[in-house]
């Protein structure tokens, strides 16, 4: 197999792996009310703390228009408040509810048995293996020049 081969198949299987898991873990969350863009939006303000909505739609790699209706729906749910930040009026500042801590911690419940159950035969030297793999790989992508990726 060349490398260009195996280089294409890795990426295939990653990104087939990542819709599969994404598509999987949204129905499971599903079954606790919330969605895949929801449960993200609460593992980030763990993370983080509260966020203004730009930098939480900076963290999820998404629009801010699409990260709107997401927080509408989850105050709606009582999972989030909007606040005026201190430093800034016209920006909205995001925290958890007590009901989103709730929320946060079922899902985070669920998250860490299903990453036991897909991981649970591949010894964890496997683990660290790929773990470095990605790593590398992600910084690989953001070293890359967009202008020199053509040449």
């Amino acid at each position: 197999m060349t490398r260009a081969t195996e280089n294409e198949q890795l990426f295939d299987e990653m990104s087939g792996f990542n819709r599969k898991l994404r598509a999987f873990f949204d129905a499971v969350v599903r079954e606790e009310g919330l969605t895949l863009a929801r449960a993200r939006a609460l593992f980030a303000l763990s993370r983080r703390g509260p966020l203004t909505q730009k930098e939480l739609a900076d963290e999820l790699e998404i629009e801010t228009p699409t990260l709107v209706r997401v927080l509408d729906g989850m105050e709606r749910q009582d999972l989030i408040q909007r606040r005026e930040d201190a430093a800034d009026r016209r920006a909205k500042r995001i925290d958890m509810t007590p009901a989103g801590h709730v929320a946060y911690q079922s899902v985070h419940t669920l998250a860490t048995g299903l990453r036991a159950q897909i991981a649970a035969d591949i010894p964890s030297e496997d683990i660290l293996v790929a773990l470095s793999v990605v790593r590398r790989l992600t910084a690989n992508l953001q070293g890359l020049d967009l202008s020199k990726v053509r040449s």
